[in-house]
């Protein structure tokens, strides 16, 4: 990888960004990539811009700090632009390089050159996004066949991961799933009265669930079940081409990632119910025991309801939150609507779970 020089900031930027939205817009209209004009356009997420020319996909991470995430600094970006790099390679081919971002005579160069840098990219082939998995699931156009191949490829990965060694922490799942409470004033502002108690009640149940199952929560993580994985499984990180592509592991924080194999599998399959395919869940699910054993205890069945639970608790939370920060207001009830359908999914798991205990 290229080394750091000199950071660059102009006199009149005074944005906290070292690269803010408008030079990025700049970057995309006008920069230079491989010596041609890149002529892309924009997507945008909470801590990321992504560029799309016609043949790459480059992006951007944004000068940001959260309580779990850090990319305030150009060496820190850099870091966590090769570790993107390095993880998403070992399941996908369409990751090609990181690259710094140049100024020059009031132009930005993505790769080496005249100029110092001012950011770090990811370079990635495009992809089309009309073979995005979520695309697909809204137009009811998923082949059952891909998904087969995509449980096999997942099972395969998992096989081969590092198997990671670490004492379960009671405490710590317990602040995961409660932290959905960050949201119930959302749910109490934009929802009926009787959707109220919705949070109170999947809270309740989420620390009754761990305190039982404790036990088997540590025998997984000691038999090898936790493993270095994707931590993002998700349909709008996969293409599904012939061979499925997979993409945009998580890279900022280790402990997301390095998780129980059960709760990525949870993760696709809460996904694939969401959009209404339990069909294709079971499937999934179906083809990737057939590979890798992961339900070795009946208990174990009822910790995979609950991965979905928990799964279905945090993209609930990450929509509610979107919310309370939308301006267009078409937006924010699309925000709200997604947030609610993923609560109640949440509250199906808990309902199915104590229907199984009775």
């Amino acid at each position: 990888m290229v080394p750091l020089k000199k950071v660059w900031k102009k006199p009149l930027n005074t944005s906290i960004q070292i690269m803010n939205r408008q030079e990025v817009k700049q970057l995309m209209a006008k920069g230079i990539y491989d010596s041609k004009p890149i002529k892309g356009v924009l997507e945008e997420t909470n801590i990321s811009w992504v560029i799309l020319s016609r043949s790459h996909a480059f992006k951007i991470k944004k000068e940001i700090k959260l309580s779990f995430l850090d990319y305030s600094t150009l060496e820190l970006r850099k870091k966590y632009c090769e570790k993107e790099l390095e993880l998403n390679r070992r399941f996908s081919s369409i990751y090609l390089s990181v690259q710094p971002i140049t100024y020059f005579n009031e132009k930005f160069t993505i790769g080496e050159g005249t100029g110092e840098i001012v950011d770090y990219v990811v370079c990635m082939k495009r992809m089309r996004g009309d073979k995005r998995m979520d695309v697909l699931l809204t137009q009811n156009k998923v082949d059952p066949a891909r998904i087969s191949l995509l449980a096999k490829q997942v099972a395969n990965f998992h096989q081969c991961a590092e198997i990671i060694k670490n004492d379960f922490n009671q405490e710590h799942s317990k602040e995961l799933f409660n932290d959905l409470n960050s949201v119930h004033e959302v749910v109490l502002q934009e929802f009926d009265p009787d959707f109220s108690e919705v949070i109170p009640r999947l809270i309740s149940f989420s620390d009754d669930f761990l305190k039982r199952h404790a036990g088997r929560f540590g025998e997984r993580n000691r038999q090898g079940f936790r493993r270095d994985v994707h931590g993002d499984l998700h349909s709008g990180n996969i293409f599904l081409y012939e061979a499925p592509v997979i993409f945009d592991c998580i890279e900022f924080q280790d402990a997301f990632r390095q998780i129980d194999i059960l709760y990525e599998v949870a993760f696709l399959c809460m996904d694939l119910e969401f959009f209404g395919r339990k069909d294709l869940s079971d499937l999934f699910l179906g083809t990737y025991e057939s590979i890798l054993k992961c339900f070795p205890k009946e208990e174990d069945k009822e910790i995979f309801f609950y991965f979905k639970c928990l799964r279905a608790n945090v993209r609930a939370k990450v929509f509610l939150l979107n919310s309370k920060t939308e301006p267009d207001p078409k937006r924010k009830s699309q925000e709200l609507a997604k947030g609610k359908k993923y609560l109640e999914l949440a509250l199906s798991y808990k309902e199915e779970l104590n229907r199984s205990n009775r």
